[in-house]
């Protein structure tokens, strides 16, 4: 029943569901155009100058509520349109898609970007590479690219220092070469390939002469040495140290001097200390040997090995108390009788020993208080 006021207005209508009106139900024309009504499925239907008869509106092309900056996409023809599920990340971009709705996703370098980065925008500005190539800036828009050169080139700066290239390197020589007071001598040219001669003096590190056939070095002037070698000979220097001083001291072990003349020498004094019953000589460690004699004690002094030209002395002291005697093994004495050591409290006898590869001579010089 129509509300009071207004005039009803009456189309062909169905409640049957999915019902469409067929085209001969509808008129379409200059005159006016009829439109049906299905009520159940809420849609209005119309039929176009074709004689196709269309869904002019549908309750399900009305869009409920649309989530925040969602974008609606069209479903095609007799469809309503649909919002697009996803709404993206700050990361992602929409992508076409030829066939169905489009997506949001991550650039694809390889297959969503073409074209040439330019230099402003952190790019090269350079669509392609050769092996080697080295990358530079010179000027504009884009870098400009240098070739990997040849084996043995070198990279360098050009004339103008704007830009790097590649050079090759030039053979050279020594361009001059003097050798001043040394004694050296170029033997050939100054330039080029130079061959030394000469000898190379003292003041320079070297010995002032050449050496000979006969393998004799001789020497003038501050550092002047002497060194004739007759036949192969091996000389063994030691590893660390200093083989001699002119001044300090110098111990030489095992070593013959020949017809030295020796000025203010010492011999080595070696303290045996207070003897028993018996004590064994020896030189190892000094040849003037002082020793004190035990209180009641009588001590036999063995004598070291008789060697050929050696000799020592023993300074011998009696006892403070209970005097004692002493005795020594493979000694000649003179006259064939040994001295009695002295029996006072302390004294010192002075026994002096001299070898000739056989036995020990001894003498004594004796009561010293």
């Amino acid at each position: 029943m129509a509300q009071t006021g207004y005039t009803p207005i009456l189309t062909y209508a169905s409640g049957t569901a999915s019902n469409v009106p067929l085209a001969a139900n509808l008129t379409t024309g200059a005159s006016g155009a009829e439109l049906a009504i299905n009520y159940t499925d809420g849609k209005l239907f119309y039929k176009d100058n074709s004689g196709v008869v269309q869904t002019l509106a549908s309750k399900a092309s009305v869009l409920g509520t649309l989530t925040a900056n969602a974008l609606v996409v069209g479903a095609g023809a007799g469809n309503p349109p649909t919002a697009l599920g996803s709404l993206g990340t700050t990361t992602t971009v929409l992508h076409g898609n030829a066939s169905g709705a489009p997506t949001f996703g991550a650039v694809a370098l390889g297959s969503d970007v073409s074209g040439t980065l330019p230099l402003a925008n952190g790019g090269t500005g350079l669509t392609s590479f050769t092996a080697g190539d080295l990358v530079y800036f010179a000027s504009g828009t884009s870098f400009t690219k240098l070739g990997i050169g040849t084996a043995g080139q070198y990279l360098t700066v050009n004339a103008g220092a704007t830009a790097p290239q590649w050079a090759t390197a030039v053979a050279s020589g020594v361009s001059s070469i003097t050798f001043g007071s040394t004694g050296l001598t170029p033997s050939t040219a100054t330039t080029g390939a130079v061959t030394v001669a000469g000898t190379l003096g003292p003041a320079n590190g070297g010995t002032g002469v050449s050496n000979s056939a006969s393998a004799t070095v001789t020497s003038s002037g501050n550092f002047a040495y002497t060194r004739t070698l007759t036949a192969a000979t091996n000389v063994t220097f030691p590893t660390t140290g200093t083989l001699a001083t002119l001044a300090g001291s110098e111990t030489f072990t095992n070593k013959t001097l020949t017809n030295p003349t020796i000025t203010n020498y010492t011999e080595t004094l070696q303290a045996i200390g207070t003897v028993g019953a018996s004590s064994t000589l020896a030189l190892t460690n000094g040849t003037v040997l002082t020793a004190t004699l035990t209180a009641s004690t009588p001590c036999t002094f063995t004598m070291p090995t008789a060697t050929a030209g050696k000799s020592f002395i023993l300074i011998l002291t009696q006892a403070a108390t209970g005097m004692t005697t002493a005795t020594f093994t493979s000694v000649r004495w003179p006259a064939g009788t040994a001295p009695t050591i002295t029996a006072t409290a302390s004294a010192v006898d002075i026994l002096s020993f001299v070898s000739n590869g056989s036995v020990w001579y001894g003498s004594a010089a004796q009561a010293f208080a």
